[in-house]
């Protein structure tokens, strides 16, 4: 009983004990949620209509992409190539969610029964805009044929046990995944494109008036004042101007995305002359032992040369641009000088070795010849090749052994751009080149024999036997070294905007300004590899200083940057327009003085008086904008004014262009010769360019509206 009392008496003591246990049980899986939580809003880049994009997501639509160009071919981007990819991902990931978001409203889909219709027809334009391969093709048709699909699929399938073809069909299978989950996208465009069409109408009226604007042509006397005959200081322009202008202009001024205004100091690093004059030592050591006759493919190795030695007679196209010049002043057997080349900043010497005159393109059939054991691929190549000699078809003993034998065509061009070159290629390459037309030849290489025969050999060229030590000019580390000490010093003593600003020249160094950098921006100045200070700009403060990127664009960069301003979603500020804002209120203001002395005039001879210069200008259309001579802009304005106007009268009122006033009498106007009026084909262009920009305006339509958030640089 004593016990129990005293367990009443811990009674609150338990339970706050037990509460607090409570407590911390339910705070840390509310801590471990807001975490995960977090973690995951830090992994989102984007989001459309609500959509949330993770980063995963994106990069795997981009992985996903770019095993599409691999299979194409198109492998190893250079990085504005697949800053571009990324881009075009984004975009198309964008559009698909518009159009999906609309299409669920209206109730439309894409079954799996007309994807495959589509496919089997193989007559929708849509499969022509996807990266379709060549053999999906029929060869006489040139068609989409989904059975040569089916085939390559069930046969790479059939073999996917083989580890040669698995990963082949790995990757085709993912391929063609792809190519199905896009062209259901395009369909469900397609049906949402129709249902805009469906909305707009063409008539003849319309037809004729378009038709009309196109091929109705005329010339005129054209009465020029320019902009630039006004001096600027004969213009005042006062704070009611610029804010009647940004007023008048603010609609253009809309961002949707956050922009940055910063600058930035980018030192390229280039090599000192003591780096070049170390270079030129080497280069005439490789001279040297050009001229005491070392083997060629021997001093190239050493010399350390871009282009390697090959021993193949080739084109000059098969040649740098600058070592083809330069064998215009070398002699067979001759050996240049080290020499420059601006066009790549390299140094360069060339041992001109031989010419010959061969075949551009030579054509050849061949049969390889395998069996168990290098003897009986030896004696059965041998008696094949006996067996020719004697008067055997060779496509009879071709089929035979199972082989097509079609013959095919070799060229030059096909030789020199194949990049790595073994024996046997080199051999194989030799022996087609210089074998003479019904020449057969057995030829033995380290995987079997292959029986060659030439059919034919075509325009005789001259090829060359030249081997190249193509150096690059760059600068030694001890260079770096130099300039990035010198840079890293100039940073570290200058951490505001205007000591970078009052400091730069003494260092030798220019500070550049880069208003408007957008989000979406991959690098500054256009410098490759510098998307981390993209990303510093836009997770910093206003007036603060980067820290030193070093080896930016082709790692011969130092790059500094500073923030200075910061530009929200919305309008932009009056302030950072002024500039733009400054030359309309000018243009208006020289406009209004220009008119006023053109003010009464009724001829363009009168105008001439009051010191407009007058041209005649042609073949001007409503479609197409005007350049004018005398002003040196495009004007637009005239095109629809000149149409207005009947042929011999002059224009009522007096034209603002972009670079100056006019006035014009049209003096010609008939239509374009040999243009007759189809009114069926007129209507139809007119309402497939109708329907094209009723869809590409819908879509920025739908942009504004779908609260889209980019904020991919924070990862690419």
């Amino acid at each position: 009983m004593a016990a129990i009392g005293k367990i009443r008496n811990w009674g609150p003591w338990l339970i706050g004990i037990i509460g607090l246990g409570l407590f911390g049980f339910i705070a840390g899986d509310m801590w471990r949620s807001c975490e995960a939580t977090s973690n995951q809003k830090r992994q989102q880049i984007g989001e459309v209509l609500g959509s949330k994009l993770y980063i995963q997501d994106y990069q795997q639509m981009i992985d996903e992409y770019q095993e599409v160009l691999k299979i194409q071919g198109n492998d190893n981007l250079s990085e504005d190539q697949l800053n571009s990819l990324k881009d075009y991902v984004w975009e198309n990931y964008v559009q698909n969610k518009l159009v999906e978001g609309e299409a669920k409203k209206l109730g439309l889909l894409v079954t799996d029964e007309e994807v495959m219709n589509v496919l089997k027809e193989g007559t929708n334009p849509v499969l022509y805009q996807l990266p379709m391969l060549p053999q999906f093709f029929n060869q006489q048709t040139r068609q989409f044929d989904y059975n040569q699909v089916t085939y390559i699929y069930n046969a790479m399938q059939q073999q996917k046990d083989n580890p040669q073809v698995a990963d082949e069909f790995r990757t085709f299978d993912k391929y063609w995944k792809y190519i199905e989950k896009t062209l259901r996208q395009q369909l469900l465009t397609q049906k949402y494109q129709n249902l805009v069409a469906a909305c707009l109408v063409s008539n003849p009226v319309s037809a004729k008036m378009a038709f009309a604007s196109q091929n109705s042509e005329s010339a005129v006397l054209l009465a020029s004042m320019p902009y630039n005959s006004v001096n600027d200081n004969d213009i005042e322009i006062s704070d009611g101007d610029l804010k009647a202008k940004y007023d008048e202009m603010k609609k253009m001024f809309r961002q949707d995305n956050e922009t940055r205004d910063v600058k930035y100091v980018a030192y390229q690093v280039v090599p000192s002359e003591k780096d070049r004059a170390e270079l030129l030592d080497q280069m005439t050591e490789v001279q040297k032992l050009f001229n005491e006759g070392v083997a060629p493919a021997e001093v190239v190795r050493k010399g350390q040369s871009q282009v390697a030695y090959r021993g193949l007679f080739v084109t000059r196209a098969g040649l740098p641009s600058d070592i083809a010049k330069q064998l215009d002043s070398l002699s067979t057997g001759q050996v240049s000088a080290p020499f420059e080349s601006r066009n790549d900043n390299t140094m360069n010497v060339v041992k001109y070795i031989a010419k010959a005159q061969m075949p551009d393109s030579v054509e050849f059939r061949a049969i390889r010849v395998n069996g168990a054991t290098l003897d009986e691929t030896a004696q059965r190549a041998d008696s094949i090749y006996k067996a020719i000699l004697g008067g055997a078809v060779f496509d009879s003993i071709a089929k035979k052994y199972g082989q097509q034998s079609d013959k095919v065509w070799l060229t030059s061009a096909n030789m020199q751009s194949v990049q790595t070159l073994d024996a046997d290629n080199k051999t194989y390459f030799e022996t087609i080149t210089t074998m003479g037309k019904g020449e057969t030849r057995n030829m033995k290489f380290s995987q079997g024999n292959i029986i060659i025969q030439v059919t034919d050999r075509r325009n005789m060229v001259d090829k060359y036997d030249v081997a190249i030590v193509k150096r690059p000019i760059t600068f030694s580390n001890d260079t770096y070294t130099e300039a990035y000490n010198k840079f890293s010093q100039y940073v570290s003593e200058n951490q505001t905007i205007a000591g970078l600003e009052e400091n730069a020249a003494q260092y030798g160094y220019t500070v550049q300004t880069r208003q408007g950098l957008p989000c979406t921006a991959h690098n500054i100045a256009n410098i490759h590899g510098t998307h981390d200070a993209v990303r510093w700009a836009f997770s910093s403060k206003t007036g603060a200083i980067s820290q030193l990127y070093d080896r930016c664009g082709n790692n011969d960069y130092l790059l500094v940057v500073a923030l200075d301003k910061v530009h929200p979603v919305g309008y932009l500020d009056q302030e950072t327009v002024s500039d733009q804002l400054k030359q309309e209120v000018m243009k208006d203001k020289k406009f209004a003085m220009l008119a006023q002395k053109l003010d009464g005039v009724k001829t363009i001879a009168e105008a001439q008086q009051k010191g407009a210069r007058v041209d005649t200008v042609r073949q001007i259309t409503f479609q197409a904008p005007v350049f004018v001579q005398a002003t040196g802009s495009s004007e637009p304005v005239l095109s629809g004014a000149v149409a207005a106007v009947e042929k011999g009268a002059v224009s009522p009122k007096v034209l603002k262009g972009n670079g100056g006033a006019y006035l014009f009498q049209v003096i010609e106007r008939a239509d374009r010769e040999g243009v007759e009026f189809n009114e069926t084909e007129t209507q139809q262009q007119l309402a497939q360019q109708n329907v094209q920009s009723a869809f590409r305006s819908l879509l920025n339509d739908l942009k504004d509206k779908a609260k889209i958030v980019d904020k991919r640089y924070l990862y690419f």
